[in-house]
């Protein structure tokens, strides 16, 4: 994940082990050419709201995810949650009426997100759904972890990203 968030920021990492002495690790960002968080005015940026939908929220990170349904919430959507493929499975049986699925592309507990994707739409076919991950598109795609028209949510995300994305995915089921 660290390799990936280096490679999205256009900058590289060095890796230098000698036995018995241990690793150094170096990770180069490119400098910012941005002015200070301070100096900058506030974003006002206007987000997408829900329409009442429920969004099934699937991540094994538990502050990932906490995060993610935080934010859901507090943009007008329910939200459900699990850790894993099979919890959520569990979780859809139990609770009908989720319009999204919004998953982390690796998993564990022996279901992918694609897989678990997969298993969602056999259930509720039609179901959109919104991956997320640490790793760059480039390279989730070109290991054949998603189809190259999956709609993709690069982590870290901020509300803003979260809200516009979902609420396009939601969109696009009416176009």
């Amino acid at each position: 994940m660290i390799y990936g968030f280096v490679k999205q920021s256009g900058g590289h990492v060095t890796i230098y082990s000698e036995q018995g002495e241990g690793t150094t690790i170096k990770l180069y960002l490119p400098r910012s050419t941005e002015t200070e968080a301070a100096d900058r005015k506030p974003a006002t940026d206007e987000v997408p709201a829900a329409r009442g939908e429920t969004v099934l929220v699937v991540e094994d990170d538990p502050d990932l995810r906490t995060l993610a349904v935080t934010l859901l919430g507090s943009l007008g959507y329910q939200v459900m949650e699990a850790a894993t493929g099979p919890a959520a499975l569990e979780q859809l049986s139990s609770t009908p009426g989720v319009n999204l699925l919004l998953t982390d592309v690796m998993l564990p507990g022996g279901m992918n997100g694609r897989e678990l994707a997969t298993e969602i739409e056999r259930r509720i076919p039609g179901i959109p759904v919104l991956y997320m991950s640490g790793y760059t598109e480039n390279a989730i795609m070109h290991h054949g972890r998603l189809d190259a028209d999956a709609e993709l949510l690069p982590k870290p995300f901020r509300r803003a990203d979260l809200a516009r994305a979902v609420r396009r995915v939601l969109d696009s089921l009416s176009a």
